[in-house]
């Protein structure tokens, strides 16, 4: 397990984001992913249920600022990393360009089903990636 868990983006890494990637390149967001095995929201859901329900409603405004899912898979083994570290899904994400995901996370709509994402996740990581070395 992680020694440090994260779930939601701090205002610092956010602006980070905003100010260190180029305003016009796609990036492709990387998303590590670990299940809560309940969804701390007290649904009776289980975290991946709570994440599937995010996943539907999220993809309207993945479309509207031109993202898209690229790849998902289903973590097995990490080869490198801290030992008891594991993760439940690996999941990109292309925007055209940052401020499409910035607008995207700031919008009312996202803001009403962010919940869900939350509720889910007992850790996540989400690393910006440029295509290129």
């Amino acid at each position: 397990m992680s020694l440090i868990t994260a779930i939601d983006p701090t205002r610092a890494s956010l602006a980070q984001f905003a100010a260190e990637l180029p305003a016009d390149t796609p990036v492709v967001m990387l998303n590590l992913l670990r299940f809560n095995p309940q969804a701390s929201d007290q649904s009776g859901r289980t975290g991946r249920e709570a994440y599937a329900e995010y996943s539907r409603l999220i993809m309207p405004l993945l479309a509207a600022v031109g993202g898209q899912p690229i790849w998902l898979g289903r973590a097995q083994c990490a080869l490198i990393a801290p030992a008891g570290e594991s993760w439940d899904e690996v999941l990109l994400v292309k925007y055209p360009h940052q401020q499409a995901f910035l607008q995207m996370i700031g919008s009312p709509e996202y803001q009403a089903i962010v919940h869900h994402r939350s509720a889910a996740l007992l850790d996540s990581r989400l690393i910006a990636t440029l295509e290129g070395a």
